[in-house]
């Protein structure tokens, strides 16, 4: 039972994994720029003009981020002749050698610097200078990427380097070793 569960859990993320790529390729054709060596996790939600988006070299986006081009609330107030021609579109940018969490959003004319992090789950409404990391909805300024580098290091995770290759050793290791330490109630 578990061989027939794993054979149609590996044919499913295979079959993800080609369309996915087909999507990546589609949005490509319609505009989207994409730098070298760009990783995609998971294909992000490119929206309806992927022509307003450019990822840079060395970017990673991780699963379930969405890119919002334009405003869809328009919708609402077009009906109002005061505003019926209200229209909001916004180019969306991601600078070189940028990290971006697990289910970030990006809103219209935001951006991203060059060797920023967005955490999981922020929204991105606005811009982020060279170098910085923010995380929230939406997003503000958490720390520089040389302060985060630095608590990275305070908190290192010690392990025989040589075990990296090999994912299994790796998770086998970790998992025996690793201390039951959390982090302290924030007041």
């Amino acid at each position: 039972m578990i061989f027939i569960y794993r054979l149609i859990l590996k044919c499913h993320t295979t079959y993800q994994k080609i369309i996915q790529n087909i999507y990546i390729k589609i949005s490509i054709s319609r505009g989207l720029k994409v730098g070298k060596d760009v990783i995609f996790v998971e294909a992000p939600d490119f929206g309806s003009e992927p022509f307003l988006i450019e990822i840079g070299d060395r970017t990673k986006i991780t699963a379930g981020c969405k890119f919002i081009n334009h405003d869809g609330a328009m919708y609402v107030i077009r009906s109002m002749e005061k505003y019926q021609d209200a229209r909001n579109f916004g180019r969306i940018k991601l600078g070189k050698n940028c990290f971006v969490g697990n289910n970030c959003i990006f809103l219209p004319g935001s951006q991203m610097g060059n060797n920023c992090i967005l955490g999981a789950g922020s929204v991105l409404n606005s811009s982020m200078p060279d170098n910085s990391v923010y995380a929230g909805t939406p997003a503000k300024f958490i720390c520089t990427v040389e302060e985060y580098g630095d608590k990275a290091l305070e908190n290192n995770v010690m392990y025989p380097r040589e075990l990296e290759p090999d994912r299994a050793k790796l998770e086998a290791y970790i998992k025996e070793h690793l201390p039951h330490k959390y982090k302290p109630v924030k007041k």
